[in-house]
């Protein structure tokens, strides 16, 4: 079994954090304010076009009310389709 294309990780890892803000019904803005990150930033996190550092996940996890294996564990299960 060979590993997923790094852009196929960035693009689920991507989905499904957009799809945990539009949960929780925040904006982009709200939560890169929650993050403390650049909303642009955010942008190209859900877009798959940046994969982020494991201090971002943290960010991102926190933000989210996550722990950040759960974050990252949860990505494995997302698809694309």
């Amino acid at each position: 079994m060979s590993a997923p294309a790094p852009t196929a990780l960035a693009i689920r890892f991507g989905a499904l954090v957009r799809r945990l803000r539009e949960e929780r019904g925040w904006s982009q803005e709200a939560f890169a304010e929650y993050a403390d990150l650049n909303r642009g930033y955010i942008g190209e996190i859900e877009r798959g076009g940046s994969m982020p550092s494991l201090v971002t996940v943290g960010k991102l996890a926190c933000a989210l009310g996550l722990r950040p294996s759960l974050l990252m564990s949860s990505f494995e299960l997302v698809s694309t389709e």
